[in-house]
Formats: C-alpha cells, structure tokens, sequence
C-alpha cells in the first residue's frame, strides 16, 4: 500500500510544473507557532498560548489564559488585529502593542451561534461560520447581531481564507467557493487534494499536501510545485509578494521568480 502511494506522488509531481523561489532572508525565531508577518512587517508568534509581537528589538505579549487556546489570528489590521478562542466562543480584538480593545463573547449573541471560523471584515464586522446552522454570516459586534449569507451547506468546511470583503473556502471534499459581504457565491470547481491552504490573489492560491507546497492557477487549473530547501516545516504564510517557511526555529522567506 505504501508503494503504490508512494508511487502515486512520484505521478504527480512528474507531470506538476516547478516554481522557483528566491532565497530572500532567514529569521531566527523560538516559538510553538509561527502566524505571520503584517503589512508592516512585523513577525507575530504563539508559544504556551502567548501571542507575541516582534518589531525590531521590541516586544509585546497578550494572554489569557482563562479562555483556552488561541484558534485563530488574523493579522489583516495591524491595529485591529483578531484572536479566536473556540473554546470559550470568545473573540479579542488587541490593537498594535497587543492591548484589549474588544472582548467578544458569541454567546450573548441574541441567537446561539457556534463558529468554527472567524475572520475581520469590513466594518465593525466578523466573518463567521456557524457550525450550527452551517452558514456564513457577518457578526456586526456593536449590535451584536448576526445576518447569515448563505443557505445551509451540504458539506463542512475544512479551510478557509478571507480578507475584509470575501471569505473563501474549500469543503470536505475539495470544492472551493468564495463569498462576498452581499452574499454572493462563486464556485471555483473542485481543488486538488490539500492539507492546509491561503489564497494569495482572485486567482490563485498555495497549497500544503505532505510537507509539499503548490501554487495553483484557478484560471488555469494549474498546480506549480514550488522548489524549497526545506524538507519539512510548521507552517507557511504569503504576503506582499513574500512566501515565509516556519520551520523548528527559522523563519525562512523566499520570492517566487516570474
């Protein structure tokens, strides 16, 4: 059995374009997890459920240990940066040195809402999926009032990506849909099979299948293997043009050639 998928992959990346990287700079980095950089280009990192921020020789911290894990972090403003903490149906909102401007708690929400998913939108709103009534809405958390988007969905989400006007994601079984405030649905097909992934335009994405990142072409329904020196890492983000690999405890960032 492990032959044949073995060999399977070995198909797959034989008939797969490659994508070159440039090696741009390395980044020390001592941390559980790695989240990402900002429009800034400040370095954010999790370790013992601490979310910390590094700009220079500067640093700052936020933690709560009371409400659980982190889940998710978006990093889209920098002044207005989103902690997830599923298990205490909890979202905070800390500004750029990581002081507590908002604490939300979803469930004094006038309807019960239980996400599986979160992410800033524009305004003073959130992007969530209901977990419960497998929809995606806009939490507007000055009135504390959900308005769904969408009708139920037949399958669960498994990955998603958004920004302040859509939420884009990829179900159980690989079809990647995208939404915008309006609630207006696009279908993008069937994607290949995937781990983990982040969209890094209208068009295109990168992909994670067996410590194996790809660059695939919506338009095109193209996948490009993209050529790295690491074998294997934690976690990888992409923004400003700038793909950085977290791997023990490095930072590693690499431009994609044209």
């Amino acid at each position: 059995m492990k032959k044949t998928y073995l060999l399977f992959w070995l198909f797959c990346f034989s008939n797969v374009l490659a994508q070159k990287s440039i090696l741009v700079n390395t980044v020390n980095l001592k941390a559980d997890s790695f989240v990402g950089y900002d429009a800034l280009g400040a370095i954010y990192s999790i370790t013992d459920n601490v979310f910390t921020k590094f700009v220079d020789n500067q640093q700052w911290q936020y933690k709560n240990p009371q409400l659980g894990r982190i889940t998710k972090v978006d990093l889209q403003n920098p002044l207005k940066i989103v902690l997830f903490y599923q298990d205490f149906n909890t979202v905070v909102l800390v500004d750029n040195q990581l002081n507590e401007t908002a604490r939300i708690n979803l469930n004094d929400s006038e309807n019960t809402i239980l996400p599986s998913a979160i992410g800033l939108a524009a305004g003073n709103r959130l992007w969530i999926y209901d977990s419960l009534t497998l929809r995606i809405g806009l939490y507007d958390y000055g009135k504390r009032e959900l308005k769904n988007l969408t009708v139920p969905f037949t399958n669960n989400i498994k990955s998603y990506s958004s920004n302040f006007n859509y939420f884009r994601w990829t179900d159980e079984v690989g079809n990647a849909f995208e939404c915008d405030v309006y609630g207006k649905i696009k279908s993008y097909g069937v994607l290949p099979v995937l781990e983990r992934l982040q969209w890094i335009s209208d068009t295109k994405l990168i992909y994670e299948v067996d410590d194996h990142l790809f660059l695939y072409d919506l338009e095109e329904n193209k996948s490009t293997l993209i050529e790295l020196e690491e074998k294997s890492f934690k976690n990888f983000t992409y923004i400003d043009q700038i793909l950085s690999i977290f791997t023990n405890h490095r930072i590693t960032n690499y431009k994609l050639a044209d």
